[in-house]
């Protein structure tokens, strides 16, 4: 993909060694579109690029980090060969964001939910607000988690507490989510005052050895990543051709609970 693409839905602003990268869609608490997704890719390797930046904060305009991935562009009345790419430009969003040869945090107010908080996961270290809620909350549409989540909370969690959470598919507030391990800090009163300490004391670090430490588990686990990927793609497409997962959509178009079968 070419390094010039444009899109208004993605924010970027670097002051010093910081770039702070901000999803610009709040009308709709950030939901990512194709073209959100391809914008994000974009300005990720173009820091990455970059020898004057060493940390990259992301985060969510207005009230929410992100609510997902817009399910209504993305994904509805399309057919498998329009899905497919939409899932590899998740995918290279992904494994960008976790193999950038920059420490990367994410800045998490209001929802992180589905495909939103797979990328937060994607980081190296997450904050989040006193009052935000994170879900990884696919179950409740029929489908399985994307954007790398099996590999992520398998890391954080293991097996059996990652299947439980993806199976619950509950909403988190910040507390519980700090408790179980999948988030690193809890704002206690203002999170950039909170953002603002750890970018200064990771400035007053060796940044670059701890990147190098990044980098290497990086490469050791990007193949894993990658499976996941992939296998996260072909099954996502199974799962769309659920009578549950039609149900699901219609429940949660008409805000009622949904009525699963099992098929």
């Amino acid at each position: 993909m070419s390094l010039n693409f444009i899109t208004n839905k993605v924010n970027v602003k670097v002051t010093g060694r910081v770039a702070t990268i901000e999803m610009n869609r709040p009308e709709s608490l950030n939901a990512m579109d194709t073209e959100m997704i391809r914008g994000l890719v974009c300005k990720l390797k173009e820091i990455s690029e970059s020898d004057e930046i060493d940390i990259v904060v992301l985060t969510g305009k207005g009230r929410g980090f992100s609510a997902g991935g817009d399910i209504k562009t993305m994904f509805s009345n399309s057919s498998e060969s329009d899905f497919y790419p939409v899932m590899d430009s998740i995918s290279e969003l992904i494994v960008t964001l976790y193999s950038m040869p920059k420490l990367t945090i994410s800045a998490v107010t209001g929802p992180a939910a589905g495909l939103g908080f797979s990328l937060a996961l994607a980081t190296d270290h997450i904050i989040s607000d006193k009052n935000s809620k994170l879900a990884m909350n696919f179950i409740g549409i029929g489908l399985i988690p994307d954007g790398g989540a099996h590999f992520f909370l398998e890391k954080k969690l293991g097996e059996t507490k990652a299947k439980q959470l993806i199976w619950d598919g509950k909403m988190m507030d910040a507390d519980e989510a700090l408790k179980l391990g999948l988030i690193e800090e809890v704002a206690a009163v203002n999170l950039q005052e909170t953002l603002d300490a750890r970018i200064s004391d990771w400035l007053r670090r060796p940044v670059q050895a701890m990147i190098k430490t990044k980098k290497i588990l990086a490469d050791m686990n990007r193949p894993y990543l990658l499976k996941i990927l992939e296998l996260e793609k072909h099954s996502q497409q199974k799962m769309r051709e659920t009578i549950d997962h039609q149900e699901g959509i219609r429940a949660f178009i008409e805000k009622r609970p949904p009525r699963f079968i099992g098929k």
